[in-house]
Order: structure tokens, then C-alpha cells, then sequence
């Protein structure tokens, strides 16, 4: 039975109120970017979902690279020499059978692969000056490298 009382039905809400109005997709964006939305509402449970999606889906997709791959130390079978030039930089010794270097490859792939193969050693600021074949006293073919950190 409703309340005759008029100091209780003034507390009571009134079910006559206006709607409010709807938010542009402009206004519910910028409510995402400054993330505005409370801990538990829907609109913050999409944000953090958004952000899981992102984070777990991204390094499948192809043509992301974030350079996290492994060194490719592992296909190296003979140890690099690595010696100082005199304070000049370092020259590195390769074994020529570790390295795949395609006949007639350009100057820039050359050095490109050389780089790749030193880089694990020396680091990944490294740059390569100058290279020569050389064979050592067992017959065995090899790159020296002369580059600088």
C-alpha cells in the first residue's frame, strides 16, 4: 500500500525521469583513451580484454616482428676467433663452412651475413669494415673479419 506520508514519497524515486542521452562514439572512445570507467563495469572489462587480445595475439600474426627471435649461435660449429687490431677494432675469425654465402652475392649481403654471424659474439652494435678469405694451415677456408663495436 503506498505511503500517504508526503516527506516519504518525496524520497522516493520518481520513475518519471528523463533518459539520458546517448554518447557519441566519439565521447565513448575518448572515455576508452583516458580510461574513465570504473574497476567492474562493462566498459573497463572490454578495455582489459582489448589489451589481452593484443598482447597474446599479436606475435602470431605475420609481419610483426618485435626481434625477440633466438641467436643463431646454435648453427655455428667451429668457435669464432676474436682478436684486437690495436685499438682499431677487432678482427674475427669465421670458419668459411659455417656460413652460407651464395656465389656472386653482392657486397652488401656479404657483409650482411658476416654481421649476423659475428653479431652473437660481439654484440649487436657491431659493424664490419673490411673481410678476406683466408685458409688456414689445415686446408680449412675461413672469413676474417675486421670490425669495430
Amino acid at each position: 500500500m503506498p505511503s500517504l506520508n508526503p516527506a516519504i514519497r518525496a524520497t522516493q524515486p520518481d520513475s518519471r525521469q528523463e533518459p539520458q542521452p546517448r554518447r557519441t562514439i566519439r565521447q565513448v572512445l575518448l572515455s576508452y583513451f583516458y580510461w574513465t570507467y570504473a574497476r567492474g563495469s562493462f566498459h573497463y572489462d572490454v578495455m582489459v580484454t582489448l589489451i589481452l587480445l593484443f598482447i597474446f595475439l599479436t606475435p602470431h600474426i605475420p609481419g610483426w616482428n618485435y626481434g625477440d627471435a633466438p641467436s643463431s649461435t646454435a648453427r655455428l660449429t667451429h668457435p669464432i676467433q676474436v682478436v684486437s687490431n690495436g685499438g682499431l677494432g677487432l678482427i674475427i675469425t669465421v670458419q668459411a663452412s659455417d656460413l652460407t654465402i651464395p656465389v656472386g652475392a653482392s657486397e652488401k649481403a656479404v657483409r650482411q651475413i658476416l654481421r649476423k654471424a659475428i653479431e652473437p659474439v660481439i654484440g649487436d652494435a657491431v659493424s664490419v669494415e673490411r673481410w678476406e678469405s683466408v685458409t688456414d694451415a689445415n686446408g680449412n677456408v675461413a672469413w676474417k673479419v675486421w670490425a669495430h663495436r
